[in-house]
């Protein structure tokens, strides 16, 4: 039996992965990647969260893309499932934007969002 393999919970655009670099390698003390989570919330109900991460938790879903890693909690992945990470930069701002097919609203400050958790097969 072949198995294939297991598609990843998170990809990266070319913007982000660039500035996950960018934060790697400016980081104070030790780090190996960006650690991606989301936290009950704001006025949507969720929030992402993101820290440097020195190490991989032994829970943690490792996403290497375009040659940075992204350590995905845990507890997030079942929210992340499918979410295409961006890296935007405006007049007025510049940040991280997640593309979350996972998203059921937003609230209008941007801040935080509603996701529900994808069902997987019994």
């Amino acid at each position: 039996m072949t198995l294939r393999p297991r598609p990843k919970v998170m990809t990266l655009t070319d913007a982000a992965a660039v500035r996950v670099g960018e934060l790697v390698a400016g980081a104070d003390g030790p780090a190996t990647g960006l650690r991606i989570g989301v936290k009950n919330g704001g006025c949507a109900g969720m929030s992402y969260t993101m820290e440097l991460a020195e190490d991989a938790g032994p829970l943690d879903e490792v996403v290497e893309d375009r040659g940075v890693k992204v350590l995905v909690d845990a507890k997030a992945v079942l929210f992340l499932l499918g979410t295409e990470m961006d890296y935007e930069v405006t007049k007025l701002k510049s940040g991280f934007v997640f593309r979350n097919p996972n998203e059921t609203g937003a609230c209008g400050c941007g801040e935080s969002v509603s996701i529900t958790p994808v069902k997987l097969p019994a």
